[in-house]
């Protein structure tokens, strides 16, 4: 029984890191990713799951603005990396 459509970002890093473990190969995945994450059910962590692939699929194409990341008061030029993200997703084996 899921809790609700919000995720907390504890679950949100709870799904990453079952992504890792559970693969398209896996058996049962769907169900393992939904324990690992808690309180959310298969059909919950199913539409989770394809509404970030495609929201990677908007970015990558350009169709989302991104954010000016790295550009802090004063110059300086250091900061998160937006394509970071993207290949974070790639190596959850979302893309």
């Amino acid at each position: 029984m899921g809790s609700s459509s919000s995720w907390t970002p504890k679950q949100n890093k709870l799904f990453e890191n079952a992504l890792v473990i559970y693969d398209k190969e896996s058996p049962d995945r769907w169900q393992n990713l939904a324990n690992a994450v808690g309180g959310k059910t298969v059909e919950e962590v199913k539409m989770y799951y394809y509404n970030l692939v495609e929201d990677i699929k908007q970015i990558e194409s350009g169709n989302v603005p991104l954010p000016p990341y790295g550009k802090k008061p004063g110059g300086g030029s250091k900061g998160y990396n937006c394509m970071d993200g993207v290949q974070r997703m790639r190596n959850l084996r979302l893309h």
